[in-house]
C-alpha cells in the first residue's frame, strides 16, 4: 500500500505519516528542508525496515516543484491508495493591511499545490477504481475570523476544490474528504503561551483521517470538522 503526504515532517502531516506507517503503508513525503526530510526518513526506516519511504525536497508553492515530486513518486510506484494534500502556509493579517503578495503566496501554497498534485496523481488512482484523497482545509474554510485575511480566502478556495473533486470522483470509487481542524499544536503556534490542553494534538487529526479511511468503500466522510474542547481561540 502506498500513500503520499505533502508537508509531512512536522505537525499534522507528521502525525498522519506516523499513523500510516503503523498501518504498513509505504510513504512518499516532501518538505522544503532536505535535512528535515533525511532525518525523518531515517527515523521511519529504522522503525519500519520493511516499508519504503520516498522523500524529495519540494517548494509546494511552485508548480514545477509539485510536478517534479509527482513524477518522482510515479517513477517508483504503479499504485497509490492515499493522497494527503497537507502542505500549507499561514500568514496572518487583514486584507487591507497585509503586505503585497500575501494572497498570491497563500493561494499558491494552500490551493494550487493541491490542485496540481491531485491532477498529476489521479491518472494512477482512477484506473484502480479505489483510493482516497484527503484535503487539509481548516475552520477558516467556512468562517472568517479576525486576522485571518488572505489565509481564509485560500482555505475557502481549497474547500471549494475539495467539493468539486468529490462530485467529479463519485463514480470512480475514489473517496474525497475535506478535513477542517481548528487550533492544533504545530509550528504555527510555536512559542505561544497556552496550556497544552487549550489546543488539539496533531495526532487527533490523524486519528480522524484514519477512521475515515477505514470505513467501507461504500461510505465516505465528506467533511470532518474538529475543534478544541474549549472552542476556538
Amino acid at each position: 500500500m502506498n500513500a503520499i503526504i505533502t508537508g509531512a515532517t512536522k505537525g499534522i502531516g507528521r502525525a498522519i505519516a506516523e499513523s500510516l506507517a503503523i498501518e504498513g503503508f509505504n510513504i512518499a513525503f516532501n518538505s522544503r528542508s532536505l535535512e528535515d526530510l533525511e532525518t525523518y526518513q531515517k527515523d521511519l526506516q529504522s522503525r519500519f525496515p520493511n516499508q519504503q519511504f520516498l522523500v524529495k525536497t519540494t517548494d509546494m508553492s511552485k508548480k514545477e516543484d509539485v510536478l517534479a515530486f509527482a513524477d518522482y513518486v510515479k517513477s517508483n510506484w504503479d499504485t497509490i491508495e492515499i493522497l494527503v494534500n497537507n502542505a500549507g502556509v499561514f500568514l496572518p493579517g487583514e486584507i487591507t493591511k497585509e503586505e503585497e503578495g500575501t494572497l498570491e503566496k497563500q493561494i499558491e501554497t494552500n490551493l494550487y499545490s493541491a490542485y496540481h498534485l491531485t491532477r498529476a496523481i489521479l491518472p494512477i488512482m482512477i484506473p484502480q477504481k479505489k483510493g482516497y484523497v484527503f484535503n487539509m482545509c481548516s475552520i477558516a474554510s467556512f468562517m472568517a475570523y479576525p486576522n485571518g485575511g488572505s489565509y481564509s480566502i485560500s482555505k475557502f478556495a481549497l474547500l471549494g476544490f475539495s467539493k468539486v473533486l468529490r462530485e467529479e470522483l463519485k463514480e470512480s470509487g475514489i473517496r474525497v474528504s475535506s478535513i477542517m481542524p481548528g487550533g492544533t499544536w504545530s509550528n504555527s503556534w510555536a512559542g505561544v503561551d497556552l496550556p497544552q490542553e487549550r489546543l488539539m494534538e496533531a495526532n487527533d487529526i490523524a486519528i480522524a483521517v484514519m477512521a475515515a479511511y477505514k470505513m467501507s468503500p461504500s461510505a465516505v466522510v465528506e467533511e470532518i470538522t474538529l475543534r478544541p474542547q474549549l472552542g476556538d481561540l
